[in-house]
């Protein structure tokens, strides 16, 4: 028997503003609220348990110090990659140097409070 990743848990200083760049990028839907200001999303229709794993943003006022040992990889479902990477953009996703050489088929980025994912080339079915 094998796990399965279930929850990506992510500690940030604005929850509300994460959930909301995250909900947009995966479309995802709020699941939950903890009383100690967590907001779990995950997929609107499988939620926790599901095939793609739920992000619980959780409040934290430790800053981040260096580069981060986990990351996420994103791939568009329904768009070829440069129209992915405009519509991140959009959302509020900044390209992040962590020394490419430029020939890379992914794009580096940083979510609004910094923290790094990749834009991969190939474009997945959607679930």
């Amino acid at each position: 028997m094998a796990c399965r990743i279930s929850e990506l848990v992510i500690d940030c200083a604005d929850p509300e503003g994460l959930a909301a760049f995250w909900s947009e990028v995966l479309d995802y839907v709020e699941l939950e609220r903890e009383d100690d200001g967590s907001i779990a999303i995950g997929p609107p229709d499988a939620g926790f348990g599901g095939p793609q794993p739920t992000l619980v943003l959780s409040p934290s006022s430790t800053p981040r110090t260096g580069k981060l040992r986990l990351h996420i990889d994103v791939n568009a479902t329904d768009r070829d990659q440069d129209a992915e990477l405009e519509r991140l953009l959009a959302l509020g996703a900044e390209p992040v140097d962590v020394g490419q050489t430029g020939a890379e088929s992914w794009h580096v980025l940083a979510d609004p409070e910094g923290n790094e994912f990749c834009l991969l080339r190939t474009r997945l079915k959607p679930l």
